[in-house]
């Protein structure tokens, strides 16, 4: 007959020393003007103001089977802070969660540049969370996807 033992400190600190050696870190919440063309592993409360869907497609083959059975979705959707807004790209599951007055919470956006503009995503190595209803009020003024964006190279003599 096996009994099980209660866990020992010494269990629960080298758990702790384990989960701190796998490379997790604690999420750094960044506003929404703080964001600039090429990063990514933003973490944002944000609140969707609104949502204009861009793309609804159907299957091309419904009876075959695969990937391709599924809708293709993509939303553009304004969300934002207390600080400005910008536009977010919604891929299919996640325009369910983009509804106009929720508050979400954005992990590991990234920032795309689409017609020389910032657009903020979350692909594969993201989530996305529905959060509780923020107090802030957004700041539709200040819009950092009106901004338009020009490449320059450098050339060094």
């Amino acid at each position: 007959m096996a009994t099980k033992s209660p866990t020992s400190s010494t269990q629960k600190q080298d758990g702790a020393a384990a989960a701190k050696k796998s490379g997790l870190r604690k999420p750094v919440f960044v506003k929404v003007d703080s964001l600039k063309p090429g990063t990514n592993g933003h973490t944002l409360v944000v609140k969707v103001v609104s949502v204009n869907t861009v793309l609804n497609k159907k299957p091309r083959n419904p009876t075959f089977r695969g990937p391709q059975t599924q809708n293709t979705k993509i939303a553009e959707c304004l969300i934002g802070d207390e600080t400005g807004t910008i536009l977010f790209t919604a891929r299919n599951e996640q325009v369910e969660l983009m509804k106009a007055g929720n508050t979400v919470i954005l992990r590991n956006a990234k920032i795309d540049m689409f017609k020389a503009s910032m657009r903020l995503a979350v692909d594969k190595w993201g989530l996305i969370e529905i959060a509780e209803p923020a107090e802030f009020v957004v700041n539709e003024d200040n819009n950092l996807s009106l901004i338009e964006y020009e490449l320059v190279s450098v050339v060094e003599s």
